[in-house]
């Protein structure tokens, strides 16, 4: 995994958290991703950084509007991909995890496609 897809899959747990639990640490990322929790501390440091994250004074982690951005962008490929994928018989829990090895990868132009396939498909 590059560092760029690494970044993708901070940003898009961040969000995901977030929806699911409210406020984010690094422990909870840690825990989710099972992960160490020096590794995602490095990790929260560098998309700090860049300015994907703002870290409070209480270590809650809120995405940046790039940052959000971002994290909304690879979720929707993953939910997509992963949509396409049982549509077309794969099991649940494999849909998913192909799903996130797919969206990285995938070009802007082929998501575009598929989205819009399954979209005319329903």
């Amino acid at each position: 995994m590059n560092k760029f897809e690494s970044s993708e899959d901070y940003l898009e747990r961040i969000l995901m958290l977030k929806e699911k639990i409210g406020r984010v640490r690094s422990i909870d990322i840690a825990e989710s991703m099972s992960f160490s929790k020096p590794s995602v501390s490095i990790a929260m440091k560098k998309l700090k950084i860049a300015n994907f994250i703002e870290i409070d004074e209480n270590g809650y982690i809120e995405l940046t509007e790039s940052g959000l951005e971002m994290a909304k962008r690879v979720y929707e490929k993953h939910e997509i991909i992963a949509q396409g994928l049982i549509k077309l018989g794969v099991n649940k829990e494999q849909a998913y995890i192909d799903s996130c090895k797919i969206e990285h990868d995938l070009s802007e132009e082929s998501f575009q496609k598929i989205k819009d396939h399954l979209k005319r498909s329903k």
